[in-house]
């Protein structure tokens, strides 16, 4: 018997990888965040699977379904939202499986970030404008964050950030960014990406707060991506594909006559 934890993807049914969808068709039980994860996904499920939504669910009661499964023999298709490598409380259920011996693999699924991304149509990453992304978030009532890790702080690298499950705290957001990056500074926020409801709403950070309230009805599921990559169109084109860049997959001497 074995817990598959596997990473659903950010919302679209068909983001699921091909790895993921298969381990969930062979599996008697299937665990899934039912209050973010999207119900289609199911259909990948076998007719006959148990289905437990965990959402309800304590982190006692998750432990004791994964032992029932053990005890009957029956694999576990674990799945959650986006990816499972950041904020997932996957690490919390892996010890709770260690203390009782139960063996677990883990399938990336499309992390939330990388689904906004596509649904802007742009890279986070751009030549001598930002090499690096930060992902985030803010404290909250299921876990604090460090003291060292603070927008303040990420801020100051100029970096493009994903802050994640903070639409709820956007004027403090802004207020720490603003310093840093400067009120014209491009901002993006999307809402729900890849599930039917999708929103996107672009700003500044000086303008982003008035054109989410005018939205309306936004929530905790909202990733707000920030830095100078979102709007830079006059930037230096990679070395990668320069003509004069010679790399051992080019297989050409690209040196003048």
């Amino acid at each position: 018997m074995t817990v598959h934890f596997i990473g659903a993807g950010p919302g679209a049914a068909d983001l699921i990888t091909v790895r993921g969808r298969d381990l969930l068709a062979k599996c008697p039980v299937v665990m899934w965040a039912g209050s973010i994860v999207a119900p289609e996904l199911l259909a990948h499920a076998r007719a006959d699977a148990r289905i437990v939504d965990t959402a309800p669910l304590s982190l006692d009661e998750i432990e004791a379904e994964f032992v029932r499964a053990q005890a009957a023999g029956e694999d576990v298709a674990r799945l959650h939202s986006g990816d499972l490598s950041v904020w997932s409380a996957m690490g919390e259920q892996i010890r709770r499986l260690a203390r009782h011996g139960i063996p677990y693999t883990v399938t990336p699924g499309v992390p939330s970030f990388a689904a906004a991304a596509a649904v802007l149509g742009q890279e986070l990453t751009l030549p001598e404008v930002a090499q690096s992304l930060v992902l985030t978030r803010t404290s909250g009532r299921a876990s604090a964050m460090p003291e060292s890790e603070t927008l303040a702080a990420f801020a100051a690298t100029r970096a493009t950030l994903a802050i994640h499950l903070s639409i709820h705290v956007l004027p403090k957001i802004v207020a720490e960014l603003t310093p840093a990056y400067g009120g014209g500074c491009p901002v993006a926020v999307v809402f729900r990406a890849t599930w039917a409801d999708e929103k996107v709403i672009r700003g500044t950070l000086a303008t982003i707060e008035a054109e989410v309230a005018a939205a309306g009805g936004l929530e905790r599921t909202a990733l707000i991506l920030v830095g100078r990559a979102l709007e830079a169109e006059e930037f230096r084109e990679s070395a990668l594909y320069d003509a004069g860049y010679q790399r051992r997959f080019r297989g050409r001497d690209s040196r003048p006559e």
